[in-house]
């Protein structure tokens, strides 16, 4: 993708607006990706809840699930306090938006605003493309599935939905084989209408991101030992290896055994606190995919001149969380999940270009904020259970010490 960016950038700098034509292969790509992704998210959701070991749904998984929750609002608020503090998108103006944004006309009714989480009909839902109504009906009929389907007798519901996914899987992988084509064919519209001046907004963004990164791990990594009572430095040599495949990878599916070994031979985590947090984490928790949609949507109201109120901000951060659970183990998850928030925020989707260039630099940042938040809770939950071997970190402690 970056060098389908690359060379768009430069097609577009030569041929201009000879070229602009070109931007609507890329419109095609854009709508490709849209057209299944509300299915994916609808399925994953549903699949991810359903497939859980029913007493893994008592309190161990609410735990669970509230530990994953706050983390991930954290990371988003960090990502938008980050955003609104140092303006990535200030300095270069891409052009007035027509209509209003759904982040200006946010409603500041908190009534409504609530209400509008759940929706009247399933299927309007899904064909208004409302992603917040349709995760909610997802972890219901989730939660209901895995209820019903105690002794078995609702696989046949289960495997279904789990085929369609995979299928619906397969099918974006498909059309992201052709994202260099399609991203270049965007960057040709944008460049020729705004030239190499985008470039310093993305050098900003990556800077920012990666600021926003090392600060959320240095709160994770503080609070961690402070509420399991982990000495500091045996904690962070108990992450290092985990840190270094998430970096190199940027992948949390293949980071995962790596992060279970680590979890529990270098940081104490026992097998059953570790079999399930680490797997639902992958497939429900990504604390750096919201806190870079937080800061991606706060940028590009920045670039368009776009207002925001206090409820608009809020519906950042809340499309921030709820648009990672159906996309964080899909390739190319950023940008999967950037073609749902973008026209949900009611932003031009061609600015998405921008962003999908240096999507595998931001996933770095991404990776490892995904991983260590699924392990710090893993750490949290097993140290509630009393199920965390402290004898591990001075262990880490004492072999640093002899070097």
């Amino acid at each position: 993708m970056t060098l389908g960016m690359l060379v768009g950038m430069g097609l577009g700098i030569v041929g201009g607006h000879q070229l602009a034509s070109l931007k609507i292969i890329g419109d095609i790509f854009l709508r490709l990706i849209q057209m299944s992704v509300v299915f994916l998210i609808f399925g994953a959701v549903i699949e991810a809840i359903g497939s859980l070991d029913h007493k893994a749904l008592s309190r161990l998984g609410g735990k669970t699930a509230l530990w994953f929750f706050v983390t991930t609002v954290i990371a988003a608020a960090i990502g938008l306090g980050m955003g609104l503090l140092f303006r990535p998108g200030s300095g270069l103006q891409l052009g007035q938006l027509h209509a209003k944004s759904a982040v200006q006309t946010a409603s500041g009714d908190w009534a409504t605003t609530i209400l509008n989480f759940f929706p009247d009909n399933i299927f309007g839902a899904l064909a208004k493309g409302d992603v917040i109504q349709v995760i909610v009906f997802a972890l219901l009929f989730g939660l209901v599935l895995n209820h019903a389907n105690q002794h078995q007798q609702f696989d046949g519901v289960l495997n279904l939905v789990k085929q369609l996914n995979q299928l619906t899987v397969n099918l974006v992988m498909l059309v992201m084989k052709a994202a260099p084509i399609g991203i270049g064919a965007l960057m040709i519209g944008v460049t020729a209408d705004n030239g190499l001046r985008v470039i310093l907004p993305l050098i900003k963004f990556l800077a920012i991101y990666g600021v926003s990164t090392g600060l959320f791990l240095a709160a994770l990594f503080l609070g961690i030992s402070w509420y399991a009572h982990v000495p500091l430095f045996g904690l962070i040599r108990g992450f290092s290896r985990i840190m270094l495949v998430a970096l190199t990878t940027t992948s949390s599916a293949v980071s995962l055994p790596i992060e279970m070994t680590d979890a529990h031979e270098r940081l104490g985590v026992s097998e059953r606190i570790n079999k399930l947090v680490l797997p639902l984490g992958m497939a429900l928790n990504s604390n750096g995919l919201a806190m870079y949609l937080a800061l991606v949507c706060v940028m590009l109201t920045q670039l368009y001149g776009v207002g925001t109120s206090v409820t608009g901000l809020m519906q950042i951060v809340a499309l921030s969380v709820l648009a990672c659970l159906g996309t964080v183990v899909v390739p190319g998850g950023g940008l999967v999940a950037l073609t749902i928030i973008v026209p949900t925020l009611g932003l031009p989707t061609a600015s998405i270009a921008l962003l999908a260039g240096i999507d595998w630099f931001s996933g770095m940042f991404r990776t490892v904020a995904n991983v260590v938040g699924d392990t710090t809770t893993a750490i949290a939950i097993a140290s509630d259970e009393d199920e965390l071997d402290h004898s591990v970190y001075e262990t880490i402690v004492h072999h640093a010490v002899n070097k």
